[in-house]
């Protein structure tokens, strides 16, 4: 099993949920988080709200699947969620162990 987290821009949160209502996943997560990355001297674009100090709004989506789909899930992220301009975000994939694996 693969934990694959995917940080993305929010106006591209409901296109990659829906693209992904037919994907084999065990589970799906998204909570609403801040953050910066190599973006960072572009904040001065901001500078009329609330993040110009330090974070920028993105999404985490947390998707499980088997180890066999995971490099079809991380395709379909890039594919839904490159725009090709910077901030773009980042997908980590990560071994899962549940609670029956562990002895």
């Amino acid at each position: 099993m693969k934990q694959i987290v995917a940080i993305v821009k929010p106006f591209l949160v409901e296109k990659l949920l829906e693209s992904l209502r037919r994907a084999p996943l065990e589970a799906c997560s998204v909570q609403e988080v801040k953050g910066f990355g190599r973006q960072k001297s572009y904040l001065d674009q901001y500078s009329d709200s609330e993040y110009s100090l330090a974070f920028l709004p993105k999404v985490e989506v947390t998707l499980w699947v088997e180890d066999a789909r995971s490099e079809e899930i991380v395709r379909k992220i890039i594919e839904v969620t490159r725009t090709g301009r910077m901030g773009d975000g980042k997908i980590f994939v990560l071994p899962a162990v549940s609670h029956d694996q562990i002895k």
